[in-house]
């Protein structure tokens, strides 16, 4: 068994639980959860190969949330409007001084939330349109 570095242990798990994490409060708030829990779950079974046995259940129920996002022309206007109100917020947040939580601390992490939504509509539909 090869040496695993503990520095790159760490960053996984770092970089993994994020995203876990991430994605678990986008459960309940806009935005694709699980295809977040998805990813932090790939960083962390790179490391921690026990947590593996969950990633085949995740990418399945992500893979049919994915497909439902895009299912309707609806549920697409609809993900891109949030995606645009996501980046708009963010500009202002950044902008209008004043704000609750104000500057560009908070809305750089807005627009990021927007950019990563249309990221993943995309990657959503053009799966959809593959298969």
């Amino acid at each position: 068994m090869a040496c695993v570095s503990p520095l790159r242990r760490a960053l996984a798990l770092v970089v993994g639980g994020v995203l876990v994490l991430a994605g678990v409060a986008l459960l309940v708030l806009p935005g694709p959860g699980l295809l977040l829990v998805l990813a932090g779950l790939l960083v962390l079974a790179r490391e921690f190969p026990g947590l593996s046995r969950y990633v085949e259940w995740v990418e399945g129920r992500a893979t049919v949330a994915a497909e439902e996002s895009v299912s309707s022309r609806w549920r697409v206007a609809g993900s891109v409007v949030v995606a645009l109100a996501l980046v708009g917020a963010g500009v202002v947040w950044g902008v209008v001084p004043g704000l609750p939580l104000g500057g560009w601390s908070a809305g750089s992490g807005l627009i990021l939330s927007g950019v990563v939504l249309a990221g993943l509509l995309y990657w959503s539909y053009r799966r959809l349109r593959r298969s």
